[in-house]
C-alpha cells in the first residue's frame, strides 16, 4: 500500500512537471528562419505608404494562402529588378493592415535578372524553401505573376548554377518549362 502511494505522489509530481509554466506577460515568438519568416504579422522592412504617382504597378502579394493582385501609383514604370525588390519589401502599412503578406521577405535568393525578349530569366543561389510546400509555390507564384502583369514580360523561368531548375506550379506539379500567370491561376484570389 505504501509502495502504491509512493508510485502514486511521484506519477503526480512527474505529471505535474512536464506541463508549459503560466508566464506573467506575454512574450514575442520569432518566426521561423528562411525566405518565408515575411508571412509573420510583423514586416518592419515594409514600406509605410504607396507612392502616388501616375504609372501604375502591379504586384501580387499573399493572403489567407491566395495571390491578390494590388496596383500601386509611381511615378516611373519600375524596372524588373524595381518589382522584384518591392515584392520582397512586402505590403505597405496600409496593405498589411488588410491582411497582406509576402513570401519574400528577407530572402536573398534572387541573385539577378536577366530579360532575352519577352521572357525573364531569375537566377537563384538556391532553390526558395519555406516552411511548406504551399509557401514555396506563392513565393514562385508572386514573382512570375508580378513579372508577367508586366506588358514586357510575357514568362519568367528560373536558373540556378546557369541551369534551369524545376519549381512548382500552381498544380503543385514541377516545371522547368517557362511559367506564365496561367499557371498559378488556381491560386489568384479576390
Amino acid at each position: 500500500m505504501i509502495r502504491r502511494l509512493i508510485l502514486t505522489a511521484l506519477l503526480t509530481l512527474t505529471v505535474a512537471g512536464c506541463g508549459v509554466t503560466v508566464e506573467p506577460h506575454p512574450r514575442g515568438v520569432e518566426p521561423p528562419p528562411g525566405p518565408f519568416a515575411g508571412l509573420a504579422s510583423a514586416q518592419p522592412s515594409a514600406p509605410a505608404t504607396a507612392a502616388s504617382g501616375s504609372v501604375d504597378q502591379t504586384l501580387y502579394f499573399v493572403r489567407d494562402g491566395r495571390l491578390v493582385a494590388v496596383t500601386r501609383h509611381v511615378d516611373n514604370p519600375a524596372t524588373v529588378d524595381e518589382a522584384v525588390a518591392a515584392l520582397q519589401a512586402g505590403p505597405t502599412e496600409t496593405e498589411r493592415a488588410s491582411g497582406l503578406a509576402t513570401a519574400l521577405a528577407g530572402t536573398d535568393v534572387v541573385t539577378g535578372i536577366t530579360v532575352a525578349g519577352d521572357q525573364a530569366s531569375i537566377a537563384l543561389t538556391a532553390p526558395v524553401e519555406g516552411g511548406s510546400r504551399a509557401d514555396e509555390t506563392l513565393a514562385y507564384a508572386q514573382l512570375v505573376c508580378t513579372l508577367t502583369a508586366r506588358t514586357d514580360i510575357r514568362s519568367v523561368v528560373f536558373t540556378s548554377n546557369g541551369q534551369p531548375i524545376g519549381v512548382p506550379r500552381g498544380d503543385g506539379a514541377l516545371s522547368t518549362e517557362p511559367l506564365t500567370a496561367a499557371d498559378y491561376s488556381t491560386l489568384v484570389g479576390e
